[in-house]
């Protein structure tokens, strides 16, 4: 079996990010292992914008390997309220830890109750198989 690993404590999307509740209706967002490693050795991040509003689905970055580009979606609504600057010099870090120094953006959320409408580790990882 791989050795990908899917934190229970996160949320997950059917585009392979994963949500981490911050408290307070704000969310941490970054790009599974499972999406970083599909997409080979990253070189390249592309942020949002601090202030910038999305909505679920919405295009709001994108990540550059050595195989590919890939789009990065918004998994609900909000309010882009930090991003991760340390990817500009290193964003290799999505690929060393994607679930800690490797995560994107925060969000604070339009609606926090919507959190619980993404996939659980386990629900996630069932949809891989």
């Amino acid at each position: 079996m791989s050795t990908l690993q899917y934190p229970d404590d996160l949320r997950y999307t059917n585009d392979h990010e994963w949500v981490r509740d911050l408290g307070d209706g704000v969310v941490r967002v970054g790009i599974t292992s499972y999406a970083q490693d599909a997409l080979g050795d990253v070189v390249y991040v592309s942020l949002p914008t601090v202030g910038e509003s999305v909505a679920p689905g919405d295009s709001c970055g994108e990540v550059e390997s050595t195989k590919s580009v890939s789009d990065i979606y918004a998994p609900l609504a909000g309010e882009i309220t930090a991003v991760n600057d340390s990817l500009d010099a290193t964003p290799e870090l999505i690929n060393t830890d994607s679930y800690g120094e490797g995560w994107m953006y925060e969000l604070t959320l339009a609606d926090a109750s919507v959190l619980r409408d993404l996939m659980d580790a386990a629900t996630y990882q069932a949809q891989l198989d």
